[in-house]
């Protein structure tokens, strides 16, 4: 695949890790004003540092945006005489739809939405997919690239909001629970690097346990429990302060104060 990466941040360092440590390129452009930033780069094969992104779009398929919004508008105006039949543009950018975008570069376009969270710098990333209607036919070009950073889900634009909560944010609110978890193993006797061991690597058993066995989670923790045992002791006295309440009460409340400053932009 010729693929470009238009603006290689952070978010675009580790999608090129991915790329490459996977040889999943027949060349690979890489984009950023400041080229030092990107120097670790330098020297792999077929991957190819510029300052130039109309040089990287003439010579790529697939473009990767990974800039700051407030860039994008005038980055899609500069590329969009240099566009052709052939590029699927893949956007990273939170909040620019694709209707907003098709009113830039047109609808006769491959146009297709990313959301990814921050464990695609690990290769663990939940990455939602939509696209545009022409778009459809070349999803499995995104799907290929992100499958190769995690695991990813393609739905209708509608609900990118919502999945920002539960897949963006939603690192956020694990790392919550992984802490609070790191606390308790303090209190029951473990030093700090040892309880955030125990919490760690139970929750990444647990999620395994969950995509290796296709399980529902009740399944799971019926596996656990035993009558009058310490395991559904726990969880009864966690439901009884609020444990599942809380993390939904939270998720809505999120996706509300997503959808206001959706509004207050509009």
């Amino acid at each position: 695949m010729k693929i470009a990466i238009i603006g290689t941040g952070n978010l675009g360092k580790s999608i090129a890790k991915g790329l490459i440590t996977n040889n999943a390129i027949t060349t690979l452009y890489l984009t950023k004003r400041n080229l030092n930033d990107i120097q670790e780069f330098e020297g792999y094969k077929n991957v190819l540092l510029t300052t130039d992104n109309i040089e990287a779009v003439k010579h790529s398929d697939i473009l990767i945006f990974a800039i700051q919004p407030r860039h994008f508008e005038q980055i899609l105006n500069d590329v969009k005489p240099h566009l052709n039949e052939n590029h699927v543009l893949i956007s990273t950018i939170t909040g620019y739809v694709i209707p907003k975008i098709e009113t830039q570069i047109g609808s006769d376009q491959f146009i297709i939405r990313a959301m990814p969270n921050t464990a695609i710098a690990v290769g663990k990333s939940m990455t939602c997919l939509c696209s545009n209607e022409k778009g459809k036919k070349r999803i499995q070009i995104a799907e290929a690239i992100f499958n190769r950073l995690g695991h990813t889900l393609a739905i209708p634009e509608s609900q990118m909001q919502a999945a920002t909560v539960v897949c963006a944010s939603g690192i956020a609110f694990w790392m919550r629970l992984i802490r609070a978890t790191t606390q308790a193993a303090i209190q029951l006797g473990f030093d700090a690097k040892e309880a955030q061991e125990l919490a760690m690597y139970t929750s990444e058993g647990a999620a395994n346990l969950l995509i290796t066995n296709g399980d529902h989670p009740e399944e799971e923790i019926d596996r656990v429990t035993t009558p009058k045992g310490c395991t559904i002791t726990g969880l009864n006295h966690m439901e009884h302060k609020g444990l599942s309440s809380s993390l939904i009460q939270g998720m809505v409340a999120s996706f509300d104060k997503i959808n206001n400053i959706k509004k207050e932009q509009t």
